[in-house]
Parts: structure tokens; sequence; C-alpha cells
């Protein structure tokens, strides 16, 4: 319960902040049109991916939209100014942290919100998957019927992200006074500052299951760099898909 309920106080902190100039950090290439990667939501990855989905499911990034509804982390908003009684799920000076590709193609619309694009989901991290998709199941065909890998730098270079820092800077470090060189106005007020509670550690937040979500072991589809710095650890405690997932 202690993680799960600090956890809950890290999404918060997006609110009112970072959200529509972090978005932009998010996705390189803002404003290129059909250039623009699309995001296709989170039951596009969960086909293939069930477990990462269903364990996705049950953490706080999962429920991060939740926090901004009425009556919702009442003693953080009143701590920052914000009124505990309002619903800020629809306010576009928050929702940009709590939902997964806000202002971007394909992504979270608060004027037809898309149920699969609630919450900090797998795009929000991994980037937009319209590009890369495919070649996620094309590579899974090969392997299983040849034994043949695909490289990894595939996948980056269709835009999957393997570095995450960025991404969960642009909403977890945008306040004012922040050390990370990345930020804009307008800030969140969710800051260190305000409370410790708030500060960010990306190597411990990574390794939170219970914001993040638990990773499963991987057959070896993929091979060669860019790996993320913690792949090895993950790997080395990950549990096997089960077989009736269908991965």
């Amino acid at each position: 319960m202690r993680g799960r309920r600090s956890g809950r106080k890290r999404i918060i902190c997006a609110c009112a902040g970072a959200l529509l100039v972090g978005v932009a950090l998010l996705a390189p290439g803002a404003g290129t049109g059909s250039t623009e990667p699309a995001y296709e939501g989170q039951k596009k990855c969960g086909s293939c991916h069930r477990s990462e989905r269903r364990s996705w499911a049950k953490t706080v990034h999962a429920r991060a939209l939740d926090s901004l509804k009425a009556g919702a982390e009442l003693e953080a908003k009143r701590k920052v100014g914000l009124d505990p009684a309002k619903d800020y799920s629809s306010d576009r000076n928050c929702i940009g942290c709590h939902v997964t590709g806000f202002g971007k193609e394909g992504g979270y619309d608060p004027a037809d919100p898309g149920i699969y694009l609630v919450g900090v989901g797998c795009e929000s991290c991994h980037g937009p998957g319209s590009r890369y998709k495919l070649l996620h199941r094309e590579a899974a065909e090969k392997f299983e019927k040849t034994g043949q890998p695909t490289p990894r730098q595939a996948l980056a270079n269709a835009g999957q992200e393997f570095g995450f820092l960025d991404r969960c800077n642009a909403c977890h470090m945008n306040y004012e006074g922040s050390p990370w060189k990345g930020t804009r106005k307008p800030f969140t007020p969710f800051s260190p500052q305000v409370d410790p509670k708030y500060r960010f550690d990306f190597d411990k937040a990574v390794r939170n299951d219970a914001a993040m979500h638990e990773h499963f072991r991987l057959e070896g589809v993929f091979t060669g760099p860019p790996l993320p710095p913690f792949h090895k650890d993950f790997q080395a405690k990950a549990r096997p898909v089960a077989k009736e997932s269908g991965e």
C-alpha cells in the first residue's frame, strides 16, 4: 500500500503544469502533419503483449486520469491551491500527462475521449506506435517460422523509444527550479519545494511495477542495440509469458 500511495501522489504532480508543453517533448516532430507518427492506443499493443497490458491495468499510471476528477487527491490539490471539488479531467492544462498522446496525431482528445488512450499507456513511454507496430508482428512471425531474430535498430528507426528518461521527465520534472533542462512554462505546481514526496528518481520509478507494469521474459524476437540500461536487470527476474495468453 505504501508504494501504491506514493505512486498515486507522483501521478498527480503532472496536473496543471508541464502538460501542453511536456507533451510536445514526448513526440519529436510535432506539427509536421502527415510525417508525424500516430498514436494507436493500448488495445493495439495489448493484442500481442497481453500479460503486460493486464499488469499495467492495475497500476497508478493506468488510473492517472482519475486523480484529476472532483474529490480525488483532496489534500494534494488544496496544498497547491487547486479546487478539490473541481473536475480537471477535461482541462487542457492538466490532462496531457494523465492520458496518452494528447495533442498528437491519433492521441487522446477530450472532445472525443478514446478509452484506449486513457491513462499513461504503452505509447507514453515507448512512443507512438503507427510505424513500429507491424514490425513487431512481422518479426514475431519470422522468428516463429525461422528462428531468426530481427535487429532491434529497425524498431528505433521506426520511432520506438528505448531511452524513456525525457518522456518521464516531461511530466515529472517540469516544475519551476527543476534541474531538468527541458523545462518550459506552464510548470506543474506539484514540486519538491511543495513537498519532498514529489522528488522524481527515474532509476527507482522505472523499477516500480506498481507504477509501471511487470516485465516478462523476451524470447529473442529482436536482437542488438539499442537497449535501455536496465534491460538486463528486468530480464534476469522476468517471468515467462503464460502460453494461454497468446503472446
